[in-house]
C-alpha cells in the first residue's frame, strides 16, 4: 500500500500560475450570475474561500475502485473495488487499516453505519454484507436479490438498510437481524440508485428504465414518478433538507428536482461526458460532481454555476464523497484515491 503526500513545495510550483488562472476564472464566472451577491458579500466570501487542493493519493486496490465514502466524524475513509475488497483507510495517516474480504466478485459499494461501527458492502455475487469496522469480522450476508446489487445506503438513524439492484427491485433490510422487510417492485429495468430521505420516509430509486422514482417506506408503495428522461440515471440523492433531488442522466448534465413541484428546476452543463456520481454539500447549497472526464466539478445550486474544476486525474472519475463538516472531498479514480482538502 503506497500513500503519496502531496508536499507544499509541489503544490506551489504546479499551482502557482495555474491556479491563479483557475481562480481568476471561477470569480469571473460567479460574478456572471450579476450584482445581488454583493449585499452579502461577507457570507459569500466565506463560502468560495475555500478552495480544493489534492493532499492525498491512497494507493492499496487491485483493481478499479467504485465507491468512496467518509465515515461520520470524518476521519476514516470506506473503499469498495472490482478487487473483491473493501478497505477502511485513516485518512491522517493514509494507511489501511482494515482490508474486509468475503465477497467473490466486485463489490459496487460500501458506505459507513451512521454510528460509524458498521461497514454495508454490496455486490455483483448478489449479496448485501455488513462488517465489524474494528474486528474487520463479517456480522451479516443478506440474501435475496437475485442480481447484481448497484446501491445501498442506511436510513439516517441506521436501523434500516435499502437496496437496489440488476433484478429490478428495492429491497428494505432491517439492520440488526438482516431479515428483509419490503420488497418495492415497478422499475423496469435495473436500479442504480437508491438513498433514503432525511427523515427516512421516502426512498428515490434512479434506474436504467430512465425513470426516478419516490417510493413511500411505511408502505412500500410507488408514491410518485417524479421524472422520465432519454438516458438512464445513474445517481441520484436528496438534499440535506429533503425537498430536492439531484440526479445524474447519462447525458453529460445534473439536474435539480423540486419534490413537492416533482418537477425539474435546474440544469447544469459542463462536464464533457457521463457523470458517475452526484451529491450536496452538508450546507445544501453546493453540489459536487464526478465524471467520465477525468473531472471533479464544484457547483453552486442557487446560481448553476460551476465554482471549480479539479482536474488532475488521468482516469475516469468513478466516485465522489465529501465529509460531514464540507471541508474534505475524497474521490476514486482507477486504482486510486484522492484526497481533496
Amino acid at each position: 500500500m503506497d500513500t503519496i503526500n502531496i508536499e507544499n513545495k509541489a503544490l506551489t510550483s504546479f499551482s502557482s500560475e495555474k491556479e491563479i488562472k483557475i481562480i481568476i476564472q471561477n470569480w469571473l464566472r460567479i460574478l456572471e450570475v450579476g450584482l445581488g451577491w454583493i449585499n452579502d458579500f461577507d457570507k459569500f466570501v466565506i463560502k468560495y474561500a475555500k478552495y480544493f487542493r489534492l493532499l492525498k493519493v491512497l494507493k492499496g486496490h487491485d483493481r478499479e475502485i467504485n465507491s468512496v465514502r467518509f465515515s461520520v466524524n470524518g476521519r476514516t475513509i470506506v473503499s469498495s473495488s472490482n478487487d473483491h475488497t473493501i478497505r477502511i483507510w485513516d485518512i491522517i495517516s493514509g494507511e489501511q487499516t482494515q482490508i474486509l474480504k468475503g465477497h467473490s466478485d466486485w463489490v459496487n459499494l460500501a458506505d459507513f453505519s451512521p454510528d460509524g461501527k458498521i461497514v454495508v458492502s454490496c455486490s455483483d455475487d448478489n449479496t448485501i454484507r455488513l462488517w465489524d469496522i474494528t474486528s474487520g469480522k463479517e456480522l451479516k450476508k443478506l440474501i435475496g436479490h437475485l442480481g447484481w446489487i448497484w446501491d445501498v445506503n442506511f436510513s439516517i438513524d441506521g436501523k434500516f438498510i435499502v437496496s437496489g439492484s440488476s433484478d429490478e427491485t428495492i429491497r428494505i433490510w432491517d439492520t440488526n437481524s438482516g431479515k428483509e422487510l419490503k420488497k418495492m417492485i415497478g422499475h423496469l429495468d435495473s436500479i442504480l440508485g437508491v438513498h433514503f430521505s432525511p427523515d427516512g420516509q421516502m426512498i428515490v430509486s434512479s434506474s436504467a428504465d430512465k425513470t426516478i422514482v419516490l417510493w413511500d417506506v411505511k408502505t412500500g408503495e410507488r408514491s410518485q414518478l417524479l421524472k422520465e428522461y432519454i438516458d438512464s440515471i445513474t445517481n441520484t440523492r436528496f438534499s440535506p433538507d429533503g425537498q430536492y433531488v439531484v440526479s445524474c442522466p447519462c447525458d453529460k448534465t445534473i439536474r435539480i428536482l423540486d419534490v413537492k413541484l416533482g418537477k425539474e428546476i435546474k440544469k447544469f452543463e459542463g462536464h464533457l461526458d457521463n457523470v458517475n456520481e452526484v451529491k450536496y454539500f452538508p450546507d445544501g447549497q453546493t453540489i459536487v460532481s464526478c465524471s467520465h472526464d477525468k473531472t471533479i466539478r464544484l457547483w453552486d445550486v442557487k446560481s448553476g454555476k460551476e465554482i471549480q474544476n479539479l482536474e488532475l486525474h488521468f482516469d475516469a472519475m468513478r466516485c465522489v464523497d465529501i465529509s460531514a463538516d464540507g471541508s474534505t472531498i475524497v474521490s476514486g479514480s482507477g486504482y486510486a484515491i484522492q484526497i481533496w482538502m
